[in-house]
C-alpha cells in the first residue's frame, strides 16, 4: 500500500535543500504541512523572517494524504462542542470555522494555487439516530449563530444524488467542499517562499532547547530564533512527549478506483460534493477531477484483521455495490491526530514556543484559520489565539506508552456502537 493518487497527480514539486550550518530568523517553523505553511505565509507578509523545518518533503504527512473535504464546524458537532467550552466561546470558534474556509478559499485564489477545489459536502446519515443528530445540529447552528448554508435532504431526495441504500438523508453543507490536498500543500509551500520564506526539506528537528531565543538542531544545522511553531501534529514523535501524549496519531487510509468516466461517475454521484457518513468509524468519498471514486475510512476491528486497502473496497462496496467489477489503482494511507474531545489543541509553552495539532479530521480548513492566529500570536495579538488556547484537554492516560492499547479499546467500543 502507500502509492497515493495525490503524488501520482501532483503539480511540479520544487526542490528544497537540506538545513546545514547555523541560521538566525525572527520565526522557526517545524513541520512543513497546512499548519506551518500558513503561519509562515501569514508571518511573511507581515515582514517575519521565517525558516521552516520539514522531516521529509512538504505535504508528506496528512496534508499530503487526507481526504481533502472542507467542512465548517468542529468533529464532535456544536452542540457537544458549546457544552465543553460555553455558549460564548463555541460562538468564538463557530466563526472562526466559517473564516477559515473563506481563508482558504482566499488563499487559494490569491496565489493561483490548481488543486481542483468544488464546493458543497454532504453528512450523510446511516441510521435513523444519526439522521436526528444532524437535524439537530442544523437547527442549533441556525438558531445560535445564523447559518443560513446548511440543508436538509430526504432520503428520496438524496437518491438522486447519490446511487445507494445506505444512508436515511444527508445535512448540504454549501459552504463545504473538496480539494486535491496534496496539490494545495505544494501551492501554499511556493506561495511561501515567494513572500520570502527559507524552506528546508529532509531536516529532522531532534532537539529544541527553550528559552529567550530558543535554539532548533537538525542533523546537520541549527536555527536560533526569537520564536518557534510546532506543527508536526501526527509526526511530531518524541520532539515533545507532553504534546504528544495529548493525541492519538490514527491511521487513516484511501483508495482511488481506475477512472470510471464522466457518465458513470456521474450515474454515482449526481453532485460535485463530497460525502462523509456518520459512523464514529466514518467513510467518506468524492470524485476526483479525473472521475476516479476516492474512498476514504478506517479499517474495521472486529473479526480477522485485514489490509486496508481490502477493507476499504469492501466498504465502497457495501455504498456502491455496483463498483464490483471496478478496479482500484491506488491505496494509501497516513496518519491523522485525534485529541480525546476531538477538538484542536493549540496553544504555548514558555511565552514563545507555540504548538497546534489534534485537528481530528478536520485539518484541512481548520488549519488555515489556526495559522493566521498563529501568525496574529506572535506578532503580539493573542486575544484570538487565546480562545482556541482555552479548549481544555486532557492527556490520554498513560501518555505515549497506552496510545495504542487505548485507540484499539475506544475503536473497538465505538465500533460496536456503530453497528447497534
Amino acid at each position: 500500500m502507500n502509492v497515493s493518487y495525490y503524488d501520482a497527480s501532483a503539480i511540479a514539486r520544487a526542490e528544497y535543500p537540506q538545513l546545514k550550518g547555523e541560521r538566525k530568523a525572527d520565526v522557526c517553523i517545524v513541520g512543513a504541512g497546512y499548519t506551518g505553511l500558513c503561519t509562515a505565509l501569514d508571518l511573511a507578509e507581515a515582514g517575519f523572517s521565517v525558516t521552516l523545518l520539514e522531516a521529509k518533503r512538504i505535504g508528506f504527512g496528512a496534508s499530503g494524504r487526507n481526504g481533502g473535504q472542507i467542512a465548517t464546524g468542529y468533529s464532535p458537532g456544536m452542540i457537544d462542542t458549546e457544552e465543553l467550552v460555553g455558549r460564548e466561546d463555541a460562538a468564538r470558534l463557530w466563526k472562526f470555522s466559517a473564516e477559515a474556509i473563506r481563508l482558504l478559499k482566499d488563499r487559494i485564489a490569491r496565489h493561483d494555487i490548481d488543486c481542483d477545489l468544488k464546493e458543497g459536502e454532504l453528512y450523510a446519515a446511516v441510521k435513523p439516530r444519526h439522521r436526528d443528530w444532524l437535524l439537530d445540529e442544523l437547527a442549533h447552528c441556525e438558531k445560535a449563530y445564523g447559518y443560513s448554508n446548511y440543508s436538509w435532504i430526504d432520503e428520496p431526495d438524496l437518491g438522486e444524488l447519490l446511487a445507494t441504500e445506505r444512508f436515511c438523508g444527508a445535512l448540504y453543507d454549501s459552504e463545504g467542499g473538496h480539494l486535491h490536498p496534496l496539490n494545495y500543500a505544494l501551492g501554499l509551500g511556493r506561495a511561501a517562499q515567494e513572500a520570502g520564506v527559507t524552506i528546508f526539506e529532509n531536516s529532522a528537528v531532534l532537539e529544541i532547547t527553550e528559552g529567550l531565543a530558543p535554539l532548533v538542531r537538525t542533523e546537520k544545522g541549527t536555527v536560533q530564533a526569537r520564536h518557534v511553531v510546532l506543527a508536526g501534529n501526527a509526526y511530531l514523535a518524541d520532539l515533545d512527549r507532553t504534546l504528544a501524549a495529548k493525541i492519538i496519531p490514527v491511521d487513516a487510509c484511501i483508495i482511488a478506483t481506475e477512472p470510471l468516466g464522466q457518465a458513470r461517475a456521474r450515474s454515482l454521484m449526481n453532485t460535485e460534493a463530497c460525502v462523509s457518513d456518520t459512523n464514529f468509524n466514518l467513510d467518506y468519498f468524492r470524485m476526483s477531477a479525473d472521475h476516479r471514486l476516492l474512498y476514504g475510512g478506517q479499517d474495521r476491528l472486529i473479526g480477522h484483521r485485514k489490509m486496508a486497502d481490502e477493507a476499504l473496497r469492501e466498504n465502497m462496496l457495501v455504498t456502491f455495490p455496483q463498483l464490483e467489477d471496478v478496479k482500484i489503482d491506488y491505496a494509501w494511507g497516513g496518519k491523522v491526530a485525534v485529541t480525546r474531545n476531538f477538538l484542536p489543541d493549540v496553544g504555548r509553552k514558555g511565552g514563545n514556543v507555540y504548538y497546534a495539532q489534534g485537528y481530528s479530521g478536520q485539518g484541512v480548513p481548520l488549519s488555515a484559520i489556526v495559522g493566521r492566529l498563529l501568525s496574529e500570536a506572535i506578532r503580539g495579538d493573542a486575544s484570538r489565539f487565546d480562545v482556541f488556547a482555552r479548549i481544555p484537554h486532557k492527556p490520554f492516560p498513560g501518555g505515549t506508552a497506552l496510545r495504542v492499547p487505548l485507540l484499539s479499546i475506544a475503536r473497538l467500543y465505538y465500533e460496536l456502537k456503530d453497528a447497534l
